[in-house]
């Protein structure tokens, strides 16, 4: 059968855009393709659950308009479908002096994102918020919340097939050429499918599914994993909700924090080092061809002379336990090493050009009859209905060209 528009990856991102493209056009048909036998398997089911405010990003990036239109778009539609979820805000906390002055950008960046009710807080106001917390200034974002994103995932894809969308799991796409009549033919482990519109939400390996049609690709997905460690359930006292340090701003991670999850649970972390495999979740997993494709990427070459020093230090963090506890002890004093258990992991589809550059911003490159979706890293669950809604107002501007 041929299709509309085929979307490659069953993430939220993936799922959003085809919930928003049958939402924009009933009638078209629209298959999505996922490797795995269930939906949200990696990043999206990987994910701390943090619903973001849009309090970090540039004013006027994609991530920020995305972000604060997705935030309302998300709460909206798990109030309308039952969803647990909590709006408990967060603290941004700085530790030193010398973090001021990156405290005071992130503050201007949330009033000009339009953030409302993010204020300034005191040494005295951090304790009454989070008593176990050291700080000497803070920011309050009240907007920040927390929800199961699979949860969230699963009923994009309910709604989706419900709406006449077809979900075809454990089909992997192999290959993909456009045909003269200007189709895209996709070669997959379940056999061929032609649709008019390719459109590529593939993740940790959204490089692999353009690099089908455009050699010549500037960018290349280097993937990091992010470790946690669980509080006890007998210290989860210790955190109310969400407490983040101030963010390195030459570096494109939050820094390791403590995150309540919507279960009850206490993460925390995560640090940032060079996962062994795309989709490598644990240490002892690698795969020497993805390694070496990473090591021998000029981009990334760059990247390591440029944070050496960062990241041995989550290398380190990430071999020693007391290490660890030594970062998070910058926010939480009291925590112990003992207080902590092996938690999850996930691993972030990071964008890295040729130059050297981390990709920061939401990156969507469109060739005819193909959009390829080439960085969405967080925020992009908080921000995926809106942008689904984008990616689908782009899919239906190549679909009228197509018809032309």
């Amino acid at each position: 059968m041929r299709y509309d528009v085929a979307i490659v990856g069953a993430g939220i991102v993936g799922l959003a855009t085809a919930l928003q493209l049958k939402k924009e056009k009933p009638g078209l048909n629209v298959i999505v393709l996922e490797k795995e036998n269930v939906v949200a398997s990696h990043q999206t089911g990987n994910n701390s659950g943090v619903i973001h405010s849009g309090i970090y990003y540039k004013p006027g990036s994609l991530k920020a308009r995305n972000c604060i239109d997705g935030y309302h778009m998300l709460v909206d539609f798990c109030r309308e479908h039952q969803i647990p979820f909590e709006l408990c805000g967060k603290i941004i906390v700085a530790t030193s002096e010398k973090e001021l002055p990156a405290l005071d950008n992130i503050y201007k960046r949330g009033v000009e994102n339009g953030l409302e009710g993010i204020r300034y807080i005191d040494r005295d106001e951090i304790k009454a918020i989070e008593p176990h917390t050291a700080g000497i200034k803070g920011i309050l974002v009240p907007q920040t919340g927390i929800v199961d994103y699979k949860v969230v995932a699963n009923k994009y894809a309910e709604l989706f097939q419900k709406g006449g969308g077809v979900l075809k799991l454990n089909t992997k796409v192999t290959g993909a050429r456009q045909t003269r009549g200007g189709d895209m033919l996709l070669r997959t482990s379940s056999g061929d499918i032609e649709a008019a519109l390719m459109v590529n939400c593939a993740g940790l390996y959204c490089d692999k599914v353009a690099s089908y049609t455009i050699p010549d690709l500037q960018v290349k997905i280097i993937p990091f994993r992010g470790e946690y460690y669980s509080v006890r359930k007998e210290k989860r006292s210790l955190v109310k909700n969400l407490i983040y340090p101030v963010p390195d701003p030459n570096f494109p991670f939050l820094g390791v924090h403590f995150t309540r999850r919507i279960d009850g649970e206490i993460e925390a972390g995560p640090n940032a080092v060079l996962a062994f495999q795309r989709e490598g979740y644990k240490k002892s997993q690698i795969s020497f061809p993805e390694l070496i494709e990473s090591l021998t990427w000029g981009g990334f070459i760059k990247v390591a002379k440029k944070y050496w020093r960062t990241g041995f230090g989550e290398f380190y963090r990430s071999f020693s336990k007391p290490a660890f506890t030594q970062a998070l002890q910058k926010l939480l004093p009291e925590i112990q090493a003992s207080d902590l258990v092996k938690g999850g992991a996930g691993v972030r589809a990071q964008a890295c050009d040729r130059e050297g550059g981390l990709i920061d911003d939401f990156y969507i490159k469109e060739v005819p009859g193909q959009i390829h979706v080439l960085n969405a890293p967080s925020p992009a669950a908080t921000s995926s209905l809106s942008i689904g809604k984008t990616i689908a107002g782009l899919a239906i501007k190549h679909l009228h060209t197509h018809q032309a």
